[in-house]
């Protein structure tokens, strides 16, 4: 018997699979605990509107993405910090800085958690950071930090 599984179950696939399962186990187990329901045209057809809807949701996603990360890879932020003589910052600027500074400066919202800053900034000049829009999508924006 086909069915159409509604959630994941171990051993037969994914939530919005269509699977092959026996008679018995689909009848008393995966549609009585609400795992499954019966692969009729109907319920065909609502899974793959589901699906083409997904696809186009993920596409839009990836666009706006793109988007940013053309966005960000054009923009310099600027902070200034203090530093010894020898050019090296009291401190670091961290990812949490840099992103509240692409907001406040290019008014465009990057988490924080994107930003690819492991030790943070701790010299002055141009630093370049990577920032991970999304899968595949990489940008790249350059922090300047100048002395006070």
């Amino acid at each position: 018997m086909q069915v159409i599984l509604k959630a994941d179950v171990k051993g037969h696939g994914k939530k919005g699979d269509l699977v092959n399962a026996s008679d018995g186990y689909a009848k008393n187990y995966l549609i009585p605990k609400g795992l499954a329901v019966v692969a009729d045209k109907s319920s065909i057809n609502v899974l793959e509107g589901q699906k083409s809807a997904a696809a186009f949701h993920k596409n839009q996603e990836k666009q706006q993405a793109q988007e940013l990360a053309e966005k960000l890879n054009s923009i310099t932020v600027n902070f200034k910090a203090k530093a010894g003589d020898n050019g090296k910052l009291f401190g670091s600027i961290t990812s949490k800085d840099v992103s509240e500074q692409i907001k406040m400066q290019h008014h465009l919202i990057v988490d924080k958690k994107k930003l690819v800053l492991p030790d943070g900034i701790k010299v002055l000049g141009v630093t370049n950071v990577q920032v991970k829009v999304y899968p595949e999508i990489t940008a790249t924006v350059k922090v300047n930090v100048v002395a006070e």
